[in-house]
């Protein structure tokens, strides 16, 4: 099997995300499910190639991001909210928002890049009509 290319699903979780729902959708199951948001765009995006994981593999992704979540990710997310609440005293707060955004950006593409580097390591299995999603939510 040809490997995946970390910046083929950077592309294909942007255009999912930018659709009509899907960024509610998503961030739906990550605040009130405790779901990976790149977790979830990765069993997308492996639906569409027809390559299905099991739940071993599952398991495996989630704890190769699971510190870079815990230590990076989310400590950014709870800054932003921390903000958001307190943007009255917070002077020069459109600009710091978007810093972070930016921010929580580079850092969700890296995230990714460390599940398709997991994801390359396992060996796959062709499927006619996978529902990879199904075995995480």
């Amino acid at each position: 099997m040809n490997l995946l290319n970390s910046d083929d699903f950077w592309q294909f979780a942007c255009t999912l995300y930018a659709k009509p729902g899907q960024q509610h959708t998503l961030l739906a199951l990550q605040n009130q499910q405790g779901k990976n948001v790149n977790v979830c765009l990765l069993l997308y995006y492996l639906d569409s190639l027809n390559l299905s994981i099991n739940t071993a593999q599952l398991s495996h992704l989630q704890k190769v991001i699971s510190e870079f979540d815990t230590e990076v990710l989310k400590p950014l997310r709870r800054a932003r909210g921390y903000l958001k609440a307190n943007q009255a005293e917070i002077a020069d707060y459109a600009n710091i928002r978007q810093e972070l955004l930016s921010a929580e950006l580079k850092l969700e593409k890296q995230q990714q890049k460390m599940l398709i580097n997991a994801v390359n390591g396992f060996e796959l299995v062709a499927c006619t009509a996978p529902d990879n999603s199904a075995l995480y939510l």
